[in-house]
């Protein structure tokens, strides 16, 4: 199989046994075009943050390949900055204000100092949090640490945003606040995104196709497109329908109801 135009993540047959004997996937075929975005919908232990996890080189395929803008996905983290991570815990140094903390990233990098700061700041105000740079975690509510995660995230300008889980342990207020705040992030950066949940609802609201992970060995068990415009509106009867298709199709990946 080769590349085709506008691939930026392909697994090809990819399995992935942990030493324990555990198979965490198998047989994962997928190909991601640029500008997408892709949740992996399923149940916990399925594979997804594995999945997730090797495309940013934070681990190895047992067998098949994985390739991010047609490179190994190692190589792509060691070269350049286009691809970033959010995981589901903010992750931030308590001692580092909000702005030092989306700092760190840059400075490790060795980028100017006058250039880093300013790129920072901007991506704090895409975040929403402009008047809170010189707080300390400690003073944050989990949105707003998980704000300045994916600030943090963003100061990269990254191509390629991975998200495990970010919006997980928030309130559904917050969480529905912050999916409408990366939707706007996503479309006016023109980013590609790939997401893993294991929530429905958030699936269909974020994602232009759903990849419906079977339990583990996790397989890719559905690709559903979701051709909603956006913005999205949670109480539309087409919404509705494409949670109904997303949950049934999640109930026949755990082998406990057949599709219609």
């Amino acid at each position: 199989m080769g590349v085709i135009e506008n691939e930026i993540v392909l697994f090809q047959g990819v399995d992935k046994i942990y030493n324990t004997g555990t198979v965490a996937l198998n047989q994962l075929n997928l190909s991601v075009k640029e500008g997408e975005f892709i949740s992996f919908l399923g149940p916990s232990g399925c594979g997804k943050s594995t999945a997730l996890r090797m495309v940013a080189g934070l681990g190895e395929a047992t067998k098949g390949k994985i390739e991010v803008f047609g490179k190994n996905p190692k190589d792509v983290i060691k070269t350049s900055n286009d691809v970033a991570f959010v995981f589901q815990d903010a992750n931030l140094l308590p001692w580092r204000t909000v702005l030092d903390n989306v700092l760190l990233p840059l400075e490790l990098r060795g980028s100017d100092k006058n250039s880093r700061k300013e790129t920072a700041i901007k991506a704090l105000e895409m975040v929403g949090l402009k008047d809170h740079l010189k707080s300390y975690p400690r003073q944050l509510s989990g949105g707003m640490k998980m704000r300045v995660s994916i600030a943090r995230a963003l100061a990269a300008k990254p191509k390629l945003l991975l998200m495990d889980e970010p919006f997980a342990a928030l309130d559904e207020m917050t969480r529905q606040t912050l999916q409408m705040d990366l939707l706007n992030i996503w479309e006016k950066e023109n980013m590609s995104v790939l997401f893993v949940t294991h929530n429905v609802y958030e699936a269909v609201y974020l994602s232009t196709r759903i990849a419906v992970m079977s339990a583990r060995p996790g397989r890719l068990s559905n690709l559903i497109d979701v051709e909603l415009p956006y913005p999205r509106e949670r109480t539309n009867s087409k919404f509705t329908e494409y949670v109904d298709i997303a949950s049934q199709s999640l109930e026949h990946s755990m082998g406990r109801k057949e599709l219609g």
